[in-house]
C-alpha cells in the first residue's frame, strides 16, 4: 500500500485510485493551479501524484497520461530511464520505452512516466518504482532497464525488477566518453579524431568497430588518465547486444531522437530552479506536440519485425512452465559445470529470443545478434562459438527447445559431459579450448561478412572490393599464385 501523508492526486482520477487502495486528500492551489488549469484540457484523467512539504511547495510527483501508459503497456520489454537535473539539484526521472517495435519518430513520444523525487536514495527510488509498478501491471513484462553510468543505485532497482537484467546504456555511454574527452582538455585534432570514430562506432557497434575505439583511446589518451574513460565498456558484449541490432542508418535516427528528446528535457526542467514552472513547460510542449502520437501504432496485436515458428505468443505461465522443464533436464542430464554454461545461455534466451524461421532440417535463430543455423537432429549442433568450442546446447539450441515445448535429451551431448564425467569448470574449459578452432571460427566468421557484403553490393562497388581483395591476396601469398576469393 503506497503511503504518504502529503500525497495529492488530481480529484478527476479519486475513484480510480480508491479502486487501488491510495489515500487521496484536497488539492493544494498554491502549489497545484498551474499543473491543474493545463490538465483540464486531457479528456482523460491522467495519473498525477504529489507530495508537499511544510511549506506547501512541490516535494514529489508522479505523471502519467492515459496514452503513455498505453505506450507502456504495448513496449514494455525494455526501459530506458534518464535523470535531469535542475539548478537546485532536484531530479526529474524519465522513463522511456526502447528496443526494436519502438518507433523513433516524434521528439518525448517515447516518455512514459515522469518522476521527480523528493530524495534521491534507495528509499525515495524504491516508493517510485512502487508507484510506476502499481499504476502500470505490464512492468512484469520489463526484461531489460537501460541507465546512465552514473546511476549508484541498481540494487533498489534490481530488487523492484527482479526479473529484468540492468545494462549500461549504448547512449549514455557514447554522452559519458564526449564529456570526458572535453574534460581531458586534449589536442584539438586528437579530441576530433575521437569525437568521429566514437560517433562511427556508435552507428556500427560490431564487436571489431568497438576494439578498434578501445584501442584508439588506449594509444591516444595518457595513462594515467585512461582508468577515467571506463573503456572496458566497450568490450562488454552485453551492453552492445542489446544495440547491436540496428542498422547504421537506424542507430543515427536513434542517437539524434534520444539527443533531441534529452535536450528538450534539459531546456523545459534543467534550466528552471522551480518545479511546478518546468514541469508546466515540459507537459504543455507535450501537448502542443501530440501529433507525435500517431507514429505509434497501438492496436491490439503489436507489430513484429520476426516470424514466430509456431501460433501465437505463449502466455507468462507456459513459458515459464518450459524454461522450468529445461533448466531441470540440464541439471539432471549434465555435469554441474556444464549446466552451469549452458543455464548462462539459458538465461539470455529467456530475455531475448526471437525465432525468425524455419525449414524441414535446420532452424534459423536471432537473439539479437548474428543469426546462426542449427541442426536439430541428435547430437543438435550450432555454428556459434559456444557450440563449436564445448559442444554443449547453446543458447540458439535452447532457443528452439524452448520454442517446440522440449526438453534436453541425453544423445544431444558428446561423450565428456554426461553427468558424473567432468570434474571442475576450470579442468574442462582448459581442456576445451583450442587456438586453431579460435582461429577457425573467426576466419569464418569474417569470411561470411565479407561474402555477404559482395553479394549485396552494386557491380561497380564488387569490382572494386574484389580488386582490392585481389591485390590483398597476392601480396600475401604471390602474385602467380590462384587465389580463390
Amino acid at each position: 500500500e503506497l503511503e504518504r501523508g502529503g500525497t495529492f492526486c488530481l480529484a478527476a482520477a479519486q475513484s480510480k485510485y480508491f479502486d487501488l487502495g491510495i489515500e487521496t486528500f484536497p488539492i493544494s492551489p498554491m502549489a497545484l493551479t498551474v499543473l491543474n488549469e493545463l490538465l483540464i484540457e486531457d479528456p482523460s484523467p491522467p495519473l498525477l501524484l504529489y507530495q508537499l512539504n511544510k511549506t506547501a511547495q512541490l516535494e514529489t510527483l508522479n505523471y502519467q497520461s492515459c496514452y503513455m501508459q498505453r505506450v507502456f503497456t504495448h513496449f514494455p520489454e525494455i526501459l530506458f530511464i534518464h535523470r535531469t537535473y535542475n539548478p537546485r539539484g532536484e531530479v526529474l526521472y524519465t522513463f522511456l520505452v526502447d528496443g526494436p517495435r519502438v518507433p523513433l519518430d516524434g521528439h518525448l513520444s517515447r516518455a512514459v512516466y515522469f518522476t521527480i523525487l523528493a530524495k534521491e536514495d534507495a528509499e525515495g527510488l524504491a516508493h517510485m518504482f512502487q508507484v510506476f509498478k502499481k499504476f502500470n501491471p505490464a512492468w512484469e513484462r520489463v526484461c531489460t532497464i537501460l541507465v546512465d553510468p552514473y546511476f549508484l543505485m541498481l540494487p533498489t532497482l534490481t530488487m523492484e525488477f527482479p526479473a529484468a537484467e540492468v545494462l549500461l546504456s549504448a547512449f549514455h555511454i557514447c554522452k559519458f566518453l564526449q564529456g570526458k574527452f572535453c574534460q581531458l582538455a586534449l589536442e584539438q585534432p586528437v579530441e576530433r579524431l575521437l569525437l568521429t570514430a566514437l560517433r562511427s562506432t556508435m552507428c556500427s557497434a560490431t564487436a571489431g568497430n568497438l576494439r578498434k575505439l578501445y584501442t584508439l583511446l588506449s594509444t591516444c589518451i595518457p595513462p594515467a588518465q585512461l582508468p577515467t574513460l571506463h573503456s572496458h565498456w566497450l568490450l562488454n558484449d552485453r551492453i552492445w547486444l542489446a544495440h547491436r541490432w540496428r542498422s547504421q542508418a537506424e542507430s543515427s535516427r536513434y542517437f539524434q531522437s534520444l539527443e533531441v528528446t534529452t535536450r528538450l528535457l534539459s531546456q523545459f526542467f534543467g534550466t528552471t530552479p522551480a518545479v511546478e514552472k518546468g514541469m508546466s513547460a515540459l507537459l504543455r510542449y507535450l501537448q502542443q506536440n501530440s501529433g507525435d502520437k500517431v507514429s505509434f501504432n497501438l492496436g491490439p496485436s503489436p507489430p513484429n519485425h520476426y516470424t514466430p515458428l509456431e501460433g501465437s505468443p505463449e502466455s507468462p505461465k507456459v513459458e515459464q512452465l518450459v524454461e522450468a522443464r529445461i533448466q531441470h533436464s540440464l541439471n539432471a542430464i549434465c555435469t554441474g559445470p556444464a549446466a552451469q554454461l549452458c543455464l548462462g545461455e539459458l538465461a539470455v534466451v529467456q530475455k531475448s529470443m526471437h525465432l525468425i524461421g524455419s525449414g524441414s532440417e535446420k532452424v534459423n535463430i536471432q537473439i539479437l545478434e548474428d543469426t546462426h543455423r542449427v541442426q536439430p537432429q541428435p547430437p543438435a549442433s550450432c555454428s556459434c562459438y559456444f557450440n563449436q568450442a564445448f559442444h554443449l546446447p547453446c543458447r540458439h539450441i535452447l532457443a528452439m527447445l524452448s520454442a517446440h515445448h522440449q526438453e534436453l535429451q541425453p544423445d544431444m551431448l558428446p561423450a565428456e559431459w554426461p553427468a558424473g564425467c567432468a570434474p571442475s569448470l576450470s579442468d574442462i574449459l582448459g581442456s576445451t579450448w583450442s587456438e586453431t578452432l579460435e582461429k577457425r571460427l573467426t576466419v569464418a566468421l569474417l569470411t561470411e561478412e565479407v561474402s555477404q557484403l559482395l553479394q549485396h553490393c552494386s557491380q561497380e562497388e564488387f569490382e572494386r572490393r574484389y580488386s582490392t581483395l585481389r591485390e590483398l591476396a597476392d601480396s600475401w601469398i604471390g602474385p602467380y599464385e590462384q587465389v580463390q576469393l
